[in-house]
C-alpha cells in the first residue's frame, strides 16, 4: 500500500503574521526562516497525529481490491475523488461512484460498498492496480483545532530560538495526543 501526497494545502494552519506577533517579532527579516518552520511544524503534527489539517488531496494505491469498508488515512476526510483500478493489460477503469458510498463522518472516513454491489471480477497488473484519490483535512486554517495550532506554535518558537536542537518539546505532544489517530 502506498500513499502519495497529489496537491498539497494552498495554506498553512498559522499565519506568518500569527508566528510573528507569537514571538513577538516586528520587520521582515526573518520571514523567510518563519515560513519553513511553519511548514515544518505543519508536517511534524500531520504526522505525529496521523491527520491532514488544511484542505489536501492523497492517492492511496494498492496491489489489489481492498475488502470494504475500507478506513482511508490522513482523516478528516471530505470527500472520495476517483476510484481506479488498472487491468493486467495495462487499461486504467474508474470505479462508479454509484457503487460505493463515502462516509465522511465516520473517523476515520470510509469507503463502503454501495447495497448489492462488489468489486469487478477483473486480473489488476501486478503493482498499484488500485488507486483512490480523496481530499482530506478540517477545510480552511480558521477550522483547524487551536490545540493543533498551538502546538505548531510552540514547535516553530523551539526551533527558532534552538536551532540546534533537534527535540521537539513534551507540550507539543500533549497538545496533540487527545486526537492523535492510529494509522490505518
Amino acid at each position: 500500500m502506498g500513499l502519495k501526497l497529489v496537491m498539497a494545502p494552498s495554506e498553512e494552519p498559522v499565519s506568518l503574521a500569527e508566528v510573528k506577533a507569537y514571538l513577538r517579532i516586528d520587520g521582515t527579516d526573518f520571514d523567510t526562516l518563519l515560513t519553513g518552520l511553519i511548514k515544518a511544524a505543519r508536517e511534524y503534527c500531520e504526522n505525529f497525529q496521523n491527520r491532514a489539517f488544511v484542505t489536501q488531496t492523497w492517492e492511496l494505491t494498492m496491489d489489489e481490491f481492498p475488502d470494504l469498508p475500507l478506513k482511508l488515512p490522513k482523516p478528516p476526510l471530505q470527500s472520495v475523488v476517483s476510484i481506479k483500478y488498472t487491468d493486467q493489460n495495462g487499461a486504467e477503469t474508474v470505479f462508479d461512484p454509484s457503487n460505493y458510498l463515502v462516509d465522511p463522518v465516520s473517523e476515520p472516513g470510509r469507503i463502503a460498498f454501495a447495497y448489492g454491489k462488489s468489486w469487478p471480477s477483473v486480473t489488476l497488473q501486478p503493482v498499484n492496480g488500485v488507486k483512490i484519490q480523496f481530499v482530506a483535512g478540517y477545510g480552511a486554517a480558521s477550522a483547524v483545532p487551536e490545540n493543533v495550532k498551538q502546538a505548531m506554535m510552540i514547535f516553530v518558537a523551539n526551533r527558532f530560538e534552538n536551532p540546534d536542537r533537534e527535540d521537539v518539546p513534551d507540550v507539543v505532544h500533549s497538545l496533540l495526543w487527545p486526537e492523535r489517530i492510529v494509522p490505518v
